[in-house]
């Protein structure tokens, strides 16, 4: 994929993104409004996907391919989830914010943002890579991240591992490896929803920036380190240690960009249903989702024009 296909895949995911804004202040698509598409985009739309994409017959990545991205996308998150423990003492958080700084560099935004982007700019063989991440993702955060947040004192909750997105990956996983081919009917319906996901997707993620208080949070340093540490410099680091192992272009720039990620939503829920103070989570999500659009687009193009 050349520069000039990244560049213009993003600004039409600008374009999407402004429109989202515009809605919002038009109030066309108010707050109750966008927790009920954000509801389907998650649970319908997202799952569809991607199991359309690897319906669609574009996948042509073989099993050891599979098991590679299922053993590299272990590695990812076991790094991160040390990378969690580190980085609130990079940034020198205080003490009762280190939880969120260490659930914020785990848990990015790999399925609302990063399954449609990937669908918009990664070939299709790296939705191997953003599957097992959703997975992942799934996995820790019912677990590891309910524990990090609580402080120890909420116990993991299996059930909720068990999401519709995190169940779709799975049987994306396993259509993948046995072949299975459902009746025509089902594909189609399959296919159509998933390609609401994109334009959905982006517009509630524009949504989200025009009504948060993005401007409160623009003068803490710390999210600006974040962004430059673990949206940049972390997806730069990758790149090069991936290339220098010899990796493929598809399982560099899946893995490349499901790092460079902004800061995903769950978090902030579970910390609302605790009765946390969210504003660093709230500000932290929004200011990195900003960013995102400028580094992603920044990140994929310099990582495309250097394989």
């Amino acid at each position: 994929m050349s520069t000039i296909t990244v560049l213009q895949q993003m600004g039409v995911i600008t374009i999407l993104v402004a429109i989202g804004i515009y809605l919002y202040k038009k109030s066309i698509v108010d707050n109750t409004t966008s927790r009920k598409l954000s509801a389907i985009v998650m649970d319908f739309c997202n799952p569809a996907l991607i199991m359309a994409s690897i319906l669609s017959g574009d996948i042509t990545a073989t099993h050891s391919d599979l098991i590679t991205a299922m053993i590299l996308g272990a590695i990812f998150y076991i790094g991160l989830v040390i990378m969690g423990f580190i980085f609130p003492f990079i940034v020198r958080a205080e003490k009762d914010s280190r939880r969120f700084y260490n659930v914020m560099t785990v848990y990015t935004n790999v399925g609302f943002i990063g399954i449609p982007v990937a669908r918009a700019i990664l070939p299709a063989n790296a939705t191997l890579y953003v599957i097992i991440c959703n997975v992942m993702y799934s996995l820790l955060f019912y677990t590891h991240g309910i524990i990090i947040l609580s402080g120890g004192k909420e116990k993991m909750n299996i059930k909720k591992i068990f999401s519709p997105g995190t169940i779709m990956a799975i049987l994306s996983l396993l259509v993948f490896w046995f072949k299975i081919k459902p009746p025509l009917i089902i594909a189609n319906s399959i296919t159509y929803l998933g390609n609401a996901t994109v334009f959905l997707s982006m517009t509630l993620l524009g949504v989200g920036i025009a009504r948060s208080g993005i401007v409160s949070g623009l003068k803490n340093i710390r999210i600006w380190v974040y962004i430059a540490v673990r949206m940049v410099l972390l997806p730069i680091a990758m790149f090069f240690v991936l290339k220098i192992a010899g990796f493929s272009s598809v399982t560099i720039l899946g893995l490349c960009l499901m790092a460079a990620m902004p800061i995903g939503n769950l978090p902030l829920i579970q910390s609302e249903k605790m009765g946390e103070d969210t504003e660093l989570l709230a500000n932290s999500i929004a200011i990195s989702t900003a960013a995102s659009i400028i580094t992603i687009t920044a990140l994929m193009s310099l990582f495309t024009s250097l394989i």
